[in-house]
């Protein structure tokens, strides 16, 4: 994993910040466009629409959750490629992540219908209405694969050789443009669901195109790049088979993780519209949250991934440690946030009594995720830099049988807290294993 030769370099506060800051403030914008869809849903008063769009965007999201690999993989090997001072900066593994994800994209328009029923039989839509829009939301939604596959090579890409920046300004523009269309499709032409997902679609493409006309910019105008890649270096077996190992564990990493939220969102929908849509409310306040945090962990894999590639381990521990410190401030503030101002955003996103009461019911425990949760983000982004790829793995399936355990249990204790509680049990132990294993690591990285 590591090179014989070292490339020292020091990680300060500051060089955190260079990278988490940007980072954070386009993540952040992500979950945003998921809380306007479900307020421009939820002002039109219907809990089984909320709760189907809830649900379609869940079965979106498990489904590209488990390719996210691209996307993780793509940003530790160019991390490492830089670290390395390769002269191509890991152009050729954005190149090889590209081939893939566009292959991938469209598998899976052309298998939307199988994916549909198979929403449906994990989630047992509790009513018609839900179930209508559950299928409307996802048949518009797919056209969008390819290109959202293809913006995750690309992010990678940008944010494994540090360009926060850049990846900043990507990914709050195909939010942007998600939220405006959003709106205009909703309340202006009266398209409801299908609406909020065909404006994912026209935005993630946009995209795309602008992601392809930054690449070939860089590139034709050097930017330090070494630009000549030919076709025996971008299929070299050795390479491919290292991508194909790191994407196959990234993804059942991903499926453990997205399955883990698919069982809470299975056992909110069993309990009725109610708790699902109110599970969708502070589901999203959440995800607010662990984005917010993925600034840290996005300094932390391009650091944690630069050094490996240096072959220095002080850096590498500077990296960790100090985006893990950070993430525990920033995390407090967010606990804090949530809890002073869920009540208002409750009732901004939907106007729904029912689902209002149950959201505030539950809301100073979906709230501490972001003080539990942060260890186990920041030590996703130690990780994937370090493309540790098999502790991912173990640790999180580890992690997802702890999870369903406590939250059988738990749930016959306390009800449908018992299923907030336990999501608590999931990071920890996440955070914990993670932490423990890359310090078991260490020695054998930096060999």
């Amino acid at each position: 994993m590591s090179t014989t030769t070292s490339y020292p370099f020091t990680v300060s506060h500051r060089d955190i910040f260079r990278v988490a800051l940007p980072a954070s403030l386009a993540f952040i914008t992500q979950p945003l466009v998921g809380i306007v869809d479900i307020a421009v849903i939820g002002r039109l008063g219907d809990a089984g629409l909320l709760g189907g769009l809830e649900l379609g965007a869940l079965t979106f999201g498990s489904v590209f959750a488990m390719l996210f690999f691209l996307r993780l993989g793509t940003a530790g090997l160019t991390a490492q490629s830089v670290g390395r001072q390769d002269p191509n900066q890991g152009l050729v593994h954005l190149l090889r992540a590209a081939m893939v994800g566009l292959v991938l994209g469209l598998l899976l328009l052309a298998l939307v219908k199988p994916i549909q029923s198979l929403g449906v039989l994990a989630f047992a839509p509790p009513g018609p209405v839900v179930t209508n829009a559950f299928l409307n939301y996802l048949a518009v939604r797919m056209f969008g694969a390819p290109f959202v596959l293809l913006n995750f090579a690309f992010l990678g890409w940008f944010y494994g050789r540090g360009a926060a920046k850049t990846g900043m300004f990507l990914q709050i523009g195909v939010n942007v443009i998600n939220i405006a269309l959003s709106i205009l499709f909703v309340h202006s032409y009266g398209w409801g669901v299908s609406g909020v997902a065909a404006a994912s679609v026209i935005a993630e493409a946009g995209i795309a195109m602008v992601s392809i006309g930054v690449v070939w910019w860089q590139v034709s105008a050097g930017r330090g790049l070494k630009t000549t890649i030919s076709l025996k270096q971008l299929l070299d077996s050795t390479a491919l088979w290292r991508m194909f190992d790191l994407s196959r564990d990234l993804m059942i990493r991903s499926a453990a993780l997205m399955g883990t939220f698919a069982f809470f969102s299975a056992q909110m929908s069993r309990a009725g519209e109610v708790p699902l849509a109110a599970s969708a409310v502070l589901l999203n306040f959440s995800m607010v949250t662990a984005y917010f945090l993925d600034g840290q962990a996005q300094a932390a894999e391009f650091y944690c991934g630069k050094a490996v590639g240096a072959n220095y381990r002080p850096a590498f521990e500077q990296a960790w440690h100090l985006s893990a410190l950070w993430g525990l401030v920033i995390g407090f503030g967010l606990f804090v946030v949530w809890l002073a101002g869920g009540p208002l955003l409750i009732d901004l996103l939907t106007t729904n009594a029912e689902v209002r009461l149950a959201a505030r019911e539950h809301l100073f425990v979906a709230a501490f995720i972001a003080f539990s949760g942060v260890i186990a983000f920041v030590m996703d982004g130690v990780m994937t830099g370090a493309t540790l790829n098999t502790i991912i793995r173990n640790g999180m399936l580890a992690s997802t049988v702890i999870y369903i355990g406590a939250a059988y249990w738990l749930q016959n204790q306390f009800g449908l807290g018992g299923l907030w509680i336990a999501l608590h049990v999931f990071f920890v132990a996440r955070g914990v294993i993670f932490w423990i294993a890359v310090r078991a690591r260490l020695t054998s990285i930096f060999s």
